[in-house]
């Protein structure tokens, strides 16, 4: 990858129908936003529906740490984790086999390589790593003066050591090849250097898929280097599995047209598989940017792997920049974490999406749900998103009307995000099949989300922030037992602290709390009423009052509308911080609530950012 590339955000122009409007006759759910110069429309055709999501966007430069051993699995696993691209760079720097270093990173490939597998994810092999040649100033290239020893033994060593680990990769022969920041030799000698690894590697193992040319840039009938490379490859008989290129910026569905056409003009089969393996430059790496992606891979049919701008340690860790540390170093997400795990909840079909010139939506339905991620960056306005044919869903539409829930996830200027925040909850009629819901786009580097749900499905899921600490309500351990203190801590995205509120009938404004990793309830140990009594989880008990939590409004001192106490219907007493400690780790116990006219203390207030605001 090239570390030193920045290119200018531009607006996007699509080649694409454009909607003007809501359709006739359809609801329209209008958020209070006013409308704006830019504002769009897209749309969703739910009758005309595909395969099932494969998650092509999912898919990362490096990410984890040296020995593999980090972040945890939950942050490759609820964003349906697809593929890695790695070899070792950065490490010693000079590093690799050319500096006689090459221990270091195969060790750190080959950890990374196996975890890859047991997340279920594929692994691309980045071979021009290994070698050392990752931006550095390297004394020799393969095939220098004719001379291919050296490089032979690499190969040997290489192709002996993957081998060894048992474990199949994509063998990506060459990043970027096309500058002189990786390729610092003439481009014949690389043509040869292509057709020796391509061949070695085809010989020692003929299922596994070879991956090229990584270029720097995006196909074009008229770039020479990439057209030249074209030209070799199919009459040497060495043409890649997988053709690949770096889109940064560009839009993937113009990148595989485009790559279609010149290889067609060379007689080179296609449509064959495409991997965008460095998409999303530096300056668009946010829930904006990075869910339009994510819509436009889809659309091309193209897998990507999301670039990594991060040097040092910091490139082998972070999920690619999708994470941050805080102050004790725990792990927790960005805002655009927080995109692909919206992305990755997207089960069923596919179904058909219509885009405007800023704005591409990437949309499924199943039973009982159907998601919209709002896919837009480099520009604001309200984009109105028409869903048409709700009347093709299955069990949402009920008597003509649905739910729809609509979730700004922030960017936060790049610092953590404890999760997506409610806008809108509301119950709409249905008119004609088909709704149209105007989302606000007012801050350019934030995105939405769109979810509808049967209409008597009034609860909604949460994180609970206390405000004292800035930590979750959080299941201990992820232990399933009945009787688990809850706690505190680090806001990091995980099951363990996502709470299901479901509406107690008959009683306003109570709520049982499940927790999403679990199953299992939150409750006052044995339905005391006694201060300090703890706070744990336990089976889920229709009717248990102990296990009921009425959400009381926090509106003293300009508090966020998102911030409510959490009081136990037996007791009615609080769900309280022990102490007001600030540590992770600090035990959960009902408390007396103190009146919200007096000022209720931080730590029995709790930010519910999936409840939408009043109003």
């Amino acid at each position: 990858m090239d570390l030193s590339r920045q290119r200018p955000r531009v607006r996007r122009g699509l080649a694409a129908l454009m909607i003007t409007g809501a359709l006739t006759g359809a609801s329209t759910v209008a958020l209070s936003e006013p409308a704006r110069a830019a504002d769009e429309s897209v749309s969703v055709d739910f009758s005309l529906a595909g395969g099932s999501p494969s998650y092509r966007a999912s898919g990362w430069i490096y990410g984890m740490t040296e020995d593999a051993s980090a972040p945890a699995d939950h942050f490759f696993r609820d964003v349906k984790f697809q593929a890695m691209r790695a070899g070792g760079a950065q490490l010693d720097s000079p590093g690799g086999w050319v500096s006689g270093k090459y221990d270091r990173r195969w060790n750190a490939t080959r950890a990374q390589l196996l975890r890859t597998r047991s997340l279920g994810g594929q692994f691309v092999l980045l071979v021009h790593d290994l070698w050392g040649a990752d931006g550095y100033p390297i004394s020799r290239f393969p095939g220098d003066n004719g001379d291919w020893t050296d490089y032979d033994s690499f190969l040997t060593r290489l192709i002996n050591d993957v081998r060894a680990t048992g474990a199949p990769v994509e063998w990506d022969i060459w990043n970027e090849p096309n500058i002189s920041l990786f390729w610092n030799r003439p481009q014949s000698q690389y043509f040869a250097m292509w057709q020796r690894a391509y061949q070695r590697i085809r010989a020692a193992f003929p299922g596994q898929p070879i991956v090229g040319p990584s270029l720097a840039g995006v196909p074009s009938t008229s770039a020479s280097w990439w057209t030249q490379y074209l030209d070799f490859v199919r009459g040497a008989g060495v043409v890649p599995d997988i053709v690949s290129w770096h889109s940064l910026p560009g839009d993937p569905v113009a990148n595989v047209a485009a790559a279609d056409a010149s290889l067609g003009s060379r007689g080179i089969p296609h449509p064959r598989p495409y991997q965008i393996n460095e998409y999303g430059a530096s300056n668009e790496q946010n829930p904006g940017d990075g869910s339009w992606y994510i819509a436009r891979l889809e659309r091309a049919g193209a897998d990507g792997l999301r670039a990594n701008w991060a040097s040092g340690g910091n490139l082998h860790n972070d999920l690619a920049n999708l994470l941050v540390h805080n102050s004790a170093g725990q792990y927790q997400p960005k805002g655009e974490w927080w995109v692909y795990r919206f992305y990755g909840s997207q089960t069923g079909a596919i179904v058909a999406t219509t885009p405007s010139g800023s704005y591409d939506p990437f949309a499924t339905k199943a039973t009982g749900v159907a998601k919209v991620l709002v896919g837009g960056g480099g520009t604001t306005g309200t984009v109105a998103v028409a869903l048409r044919r709700l009347d093709t869903t299955a069990g949402i539409v009920q008597n003509n009307q649905v739910r729809v829930l609509v979730q700004r996830i922030p960017y936060n200027g790049g610092a953590a995000v404890a999760g997506p925040v409610t806008v809108q909850n509301s119950v709409v009629n249905v008119s004609g099949g088909a709704v149209t819901v105007n989302v606000p786009h007012t801050n350019v580097d934030d995105s939405y989300t769109i979810t509808l749900l049967p209409p008597g499905d009034a609860g909604f899921q949460s994180v609970a922030v206390a405000q004292h600490s800035q930590q979750c309500l959080d299941n201990t351990d992820l232990s399933t037992a009945d009787g688990n203190r809850q706690q505190q801590f680090s806001c990091e995205g995980g099951d363990q602290q996502q709470w299901n509120f479901r509406p107690v009938p008959g009683v306003a404004g109570t709520y049982t709390l499940t927790n999403q990793q679990s199953g299992k309830c939150l409750e006052v140990a044995g339905a005391s009423t006694a201060d300090a009594a703890a706070v744990q989880q336990g089976s889920c008990s229709d009717g248990a009052q102990n296990q009921q939590f009425t959400l009381r409004k926090v509106t003293y001192g300009g508090n966020d509308s998102h911030d409510y106490q959490l009081a136990a219907r037996h007791s009615g007493k609080c769900v309280d911080v022990n102490g007001a400690s600030t540590a992770a780790r600090a035990q959960l116990i009902q408390w007396p609530c103190r009146a919200v006219s007096q000022g209720s203390p931080l730590n029995q207030t709790w930010r519910l950012w999936g409840i939408a605001p009043a109003g």
